[in-house]
This record gives structure tokens, C-alpha cells and sequence, in this order.
């Protein structure tokens, strides 16, 4: 089952408790050395840029697919900021280095940019700003370029070790195949359902959506099971398929309209719906689509910036989890926000 690690950082010692994630990470990453320090690093400057700029926030860590699927290619560490501070007035700026708003060395945000393989950051004045960066083993060869994106973050209900839900995609031909999937409850047995949804996934990006489903409901018996939904993208038609069996909530963006995406009732792995509804729909430059898990509250408000279009697709999973979040609402559950997107040549 793969770690999952959340740092609350409203003080200075959470900073090395971010260091020392971003290094436990860096093993099942495959990172060596110098990229493990370099994860590293980038995790206490945006811990530390937490508290200098928007007084505290929370650092997630956890050990990703590349957002473009390129045939086994190493994966990544990836470590988010999330904060509701009062935003960045200059974002070009800010990730110079040697930016300061403070008599600080100021080489924080730019010195993530640079070191990392890949690095995202959105920021909305009185709303926050949440910093992405990824960091792997230096690939060998060229990463495939592809029309399709995905990326997400997750986080683990009370501080837990696992989260319970998961999310994953995967290449077959022209056919780019997202799923999130839901382990019933949470904890170590979720975290067992979900993680077999995933290695399940592997075998069946070949399929569309309704049958890879039929696919891991076989592979999750013996499992608590886990609410599941699949979204495949077939580039060359572009053409967006569709299916979902329990409370995986999917929001298509659709020029400047949302709408929702409907699952079937059921579990997969313990009682499936007989008959499983796929919806087809165009694909388009236009198009973002968010899956997440029910640790999201049910009613959201979807993302209004048409910039995030041209996002990294994490940095849009973690601006849906920041602006979702609500003190006045506690999360009962673990919480997986995972967004396929166009890729910025893509976008308009």
C-alpha cells in the first residue's frame, strides 16, 4: 500500500517533518542521492514559504505517474502547498529567483522551479495559493508528447499512514484511461481495496470504461471493495467515455459550463449494478474534467479561473480541495481529487 503523507505546517517544526517526508518518499520513487536531497530541499522551502507568506497551510507529499503517461518512466515525489493566505500579487515574479517580499534570501519559489522536474503554482489574492512540484530520477529519453494530462493529490483521513482512496491512469494506443477509486471506509484494509483497483487498472486500460470495471470488480473480491469511477479519453476521435459505480463525484467542464457526471449505485468488489450506464461525449481543448471522492463535500463550487485550463492538472486538484475545505465542515473521510486536462499546446 503506498504512503501517503500530510503536514500540517503552522510552525517552524513542521518544517523538518516535511524534509523528512519528501525523503521517505524519495525510496519507492527510485530517487537517488542527489534527487532524494533535492525533494528534499523543495520541501522545506515551500514549508518554510508557508509560514513567511500566508501563516501556515499544509504540505502534502505522495509518489506519483508522470502527468503524461510516456511507458514506463520513473515515478515522481510529488509535494503540494496549500494555503488560504492572502495570495501572491506577482506570480511571475515570485518564482524568480531571488524574489523576496521579506529580507529573506528570497530563492525559495525559484529554487523550486529550477530543481524540480516539474513545477505548477496558482494564486488567487484573499482565496490562497497552492505550489506544485515534482521531482524524479532524470529521465533518459524524452517524455511522448500527449494531448491528455492527468494529475491529483490525496489526502489521509486523521494524519493516517494510507489513505483509502487512490488514483491512477494508464496508456493503451491512443486511449489515456483515469480512475479514482474509493476503498470503503478508511485505513489500512480501504487502502488494500483501492491499491488493487489500481494494479487492476493496469491490466485494463485496453478496455473502455464499462468493461474495465467488470474487470476490477473481479479483482477486488476478497477486498472491503471501493466505489470507482473510469474516464478514457480516445485522442484520435476525440471522444471522453465514462463510468462510475458509487459516490465518485465527476464534474465535466464543458466550455464555460459544468456538469455532472452520474455513477451507477453499487460497490465494486462486493455488489455491482447489473447493467453499467457509459457516457460518450466529445473531447475537446476546451475540456477539464475533476473525479473525487466523497471527502469532498458533496456540493462544490467548480473552478471558475479559465487559466486553470492551462494548468498543471494537480495544481487543480489541490485549488479544488483548498477552496472545498471549510473549517465550519469537517472532513470525515480521506479526501482524492484526481483532473484530466488538455495539455497547455492544447489550450486556445
Amino acid at each position: 500500500m503506498p504512503r501517503v503523507w500530510e503536514i500540517p505546517v503552522h510552525d517552524s517544526t513542521r518544517v523538518r517533518d516535511a524534509r523528512v517526508a519528501a525523503e521517505r518518499a524519495a525510496a519507492p520513487a527510485g530517487l537517488d542521492e542527489p534527487r532524494t536531497a533535492a525533494a528534499a530541499l523543495v520541501a522545506t522551502e515551500l514549508a518554510t514559504n508557508l509560514l513567511k507568506h500566508a501563516g501556515g497551510g499544509r504540505i502534502l507529499v505522495d509518489v506519483v505517474d508522470p502527468p503524461t503517461p510516456s511507458g514506463g518512466a520513473a515515478r515522481l515525489v510529488q509535494i503540494a502547498a496549500i494555503d488560504h493566505g492572502p495570495g501572491i500579487a506577482d506570480v511571475a515574479a515570485a518564482v524568480r529567483d531571488g524574489f523576496s517580499t521579506t529580507r529573506s534570501l528570497g530563492a525559495g519559489l525559484g529554487t523550486c522551479r529550477r530543481i524540480a522536474d516539474d513545477f505548477g503554482l496558482h494564486s488567487a489574492p484573499g482565496r490562497g495559493t497552492v505550489a506544485l512540484a515534482r521531482v524524479g530520477a532524470r529521465p533518459t529519453e524524452a517524455v511522448p508528447f500527449a494531448a491528455v494530462r492527468a494529475g491529483g493529490v490525496n489526502v489521509p483521513f486523521a494524519g493516517a499512514d494510507h489513505s483509502g482512496d487512490a488514483w491512477a491512469w494508464a496508456r493503451s494506443g491512443d486511449r489515456l484511461t483515469l480512475m479514482l477509486a474509493d476503498g470503503l471506509g478508511h485505513g489500512p484494509d480501504a487502502a488494500r481495496a483501492s491499491t488493487a483497483a489500481v494494479e487492476a487498472l493496469h491490466r485494463a486500460a485496453h478496455l473502455p470504461p464499462a468493461e474495465a470495471l467488470v474487470h476490477l470488480d473481479t479483482a477486488l473480491r476478497g477486498t472491503r471493495g471501493a466505489a470507482v469511477a473510469v474516464a478514457q479519453v480516445e485522442t484520435r476521435a476525440g471522444l471522453l467515455r465514462f463510468a462510475g459505480v458509487g459516490n465518485i463525484g465527476a464534474r465535466l467542464r464543458d466550455g464555460d459550463r459544468w456538469r455532472s457526471l452520474l455513477s451507477r449505485p453499487g460497490i465494486v468488489g462486493v455488489h455491482r449494478h447489473a447493467t453499467l450506464r457509459e457516457d460518450r461525449m466529445p473531447w475537446a481543448a476546451d475540456r477539464l474534467l475533476i473525479l473525487h471522492s466523497d471527502g469532498l463535500p458533496s456540493r462544490w463550487t467548480p473552478p471558475a479561473d479559465a487559466e486553470l485550463l492551462a494548468a498543471d492538472p494537480a495544481v487543480v486538484a489541490a485549488v479544488t480541495l483548498r477552496d472545498a475545505s471549510s473549517s465550519a465542515r469537517p472532513v470525515r473521510d480521506d479526501t482524492a481529487v484526481a483532473v484530466l486536462a488538455p495539455t497547455p499546446a492544447e489550450v486556445p
